[in-house]
């Protein structure tokens, strides 16, 4: 439907909701015919066609044979706008970010979420994919797909491992839903209730959620610019006999770190000592200028797990993860993933990302977002610094700032008082699980353009200095921040 067709259909919704909020219309009431209705606000019948199914598809309406459509005996509440929105009483967990983001009006600013800008996106490509799509008599409109997912993309991920060095087989790449449920699988294949799993110190704050759902043991390792810190791994090894170990190891999330070679050999080594599994999330490796070391490519998918999706680079929106592992592992989530959801990725979503990633356009696409990230990032960390706060690190590339505070400051305080200017941010302490990071916040670069931002920040910390400041302990992350 062109834009403005809907906005015509939308219209007509509104003057019929408008006539049972007024009692112009009661229930059991005959709605005007569609063409006298048509001819009375000036549009075509076609359009009060598509108006009257949607209310009725609402509930709002409903169509009797032969006569005609009837207002219903009870219509469904229009929900309103305070009980849609975020709830800013929440507390500060985990959740915390995602919710105040995923659930902000239009009109939020943005600075803690996790995703890049429409406009920083390749929504011509993507629309030009789907329209390509939608020509192909061939196209998987109605199918569920095979087990593994589309046989195009996983060709094309196995070119990508073959540049960095990865000699990987098709029978050893599972296409998903997306790369959070590419990992809620890995943790219903390999752990169960009580298991011991490793997390980074700060880390995506979702793996903490998404092991809590599986009832699993969390133990953080303190995280530094070149990685985990080895010796505190190694200890945690000996000491809690963990299933797994789950980590970005490429532009970390939050604290826009990448291993070093040193650790990432170190880490294997005494990892593939104990048993240990990793599972590396590798969502942000397009957005590094060259690659940093990788636990998959050294390794070879023996005791590794490689998991990924496209919802950074090019839509959010349209959904596909992908696992990279043993061939035997791959053949145990393909029924595993029947069992949950009977099919994994759309084969739709699949094939329009399969079709991008083939031309040239989307190799210009990165290189372009690379540059413009790496000035906003400088810009980023010049604004804040005139509220003395500082990155913790200057990253290599990808959209975020791990910032340390000014000291006597707290930063789930800051967010609190920044959602009363609806202005979502990120604290610390939601990504950290020994909740040692009050002092820090994280800056997605793209979204903190506005100069509100600034200002929202500002007056909170402002407020907060003028009151009694919470204790807050800034432990390694402090003590780890380079000079």
């Amino acid at each position: 439907m062109k834009r403005e067709d809907a906005t015509r259909t939308g219209a007509v919704m509104t003057a019929i909701r408008l006539k049972l909020s007024s009692r112009a219309l009661a229930a059991g009431d005959r709605l005007p015919s569609i063409r006298r209705f048509a001819a009375t606000l000036g549009v075509s019948p076609s359009t009060v066609v598509e108006a009257y199914d949607r209310l009725a598809a609402e509930g709002v309406i409903q169509a009797r044979r032969g006569s005609g459509f009837y207002v219903a005996g009870t219509v469904p509440p229009t929900p309103a706008l305070a009980e849609t929105g975020p709830r800013r009483d929440r507390a500060v967990d985990p959740f915390w970010v995602s919710r105040q983001s995923l659930d902000a009006d239009p009109a939020a600013l943005k600075p803690g979420c996790g995703w890049l800008p429409a406009d920083w996106m390749p929504t011509a490509a993507l629309r030009r994919g789907l329209r390509t799509l939608a020509r192909d008599e061939d196209a998987p409109l109605t199918d569920y797909g095979g087990t593994r997912g589309s046989p195009r993309l996983r060709r094309l991920l196995l070119g990508r491992f073959a540049e960095e060095g990865i000699d990987a087989s098709p029978d050893q790449i599972l296409l998903t839903g997306s790369g959070t449920q590419a990992v809620d699988l890995i943790c219903r294949f390999l752990l169960r209730p009580g298991d011991t799993v490793l997390i980074d110190d700060p880390c995506y704050f979702n793996f903490q959620a998404l092991l809590r759902a599986h009832q699993a043991r969390i133990v953080g390792v303190p995280y530094t610019p070149s990685g985990p810190d080895a010796a505190a791994f190694e200890a945690a090894l000996v000491g809690e006999r963990p299933r797994l170990y789950i980590t970005n190891s490429a532009l970390h999330n939050p604290t826009g770190a990448s291993l070093s070679p040193r650790t990432a050999h170190r880490i294997l080594s005494v990892a593939s000592a104990h048993g240990l599994t990793i599972v590396e999330d590798d969502i942000f490796a397009d957005f590094e200028p060259d690659p940093s070391p990788r636990f998959a490519v050294l390794d070879g998918f023996d005791r590794v797990i490689r998991v990924g999706s496209f919802s950074k680079t090019l839509s959010a929106s349209i959904r596909c993860g992908y696992i990279a592992a043993r061939a035997d592992w791959i053949e145990g989530l393909v029924d595993l993933q029947v069992a949950t959801r009977f099919a994994g990725a759309s084969p739709a979503a699949a094939e329009l990302i399969a079709g991008i990633l083939a031309e040239g356009g989307y190799r210009k696409h990165m290189a372009e977002l690379r540059r413009r990230l790496a000035r906003a990032s400088r810009e980023t960390a010049a604004r804040l610094d005139g509220l003395g706060i500082r990155p913790w690190l200057m990253p290599r590339g990808g959209f975020y700032l791990w910032c340390r505070l000014p000291d006597g400051q707290d930063s789930a305080t800051l967010a609190r008082k920044a959602m009363e200017e609806n202005i979502v941010l990120a604290p610390g302490n939601v990504f950290s699980v020994s909740q040692n990071a009050a002092a820090f916040l994280r800056f997605n670069v793209t979204q903190s353009e506005d100069p509100r931002v600034l200002a929202a920040l500002r007056r909170a910390m402002a407020s907060h200095q003028a009151g009694d400041a919470p204790p807050f302990d800034l432990a390694e992350m402090a003590a780890a921040r380079p000079t």
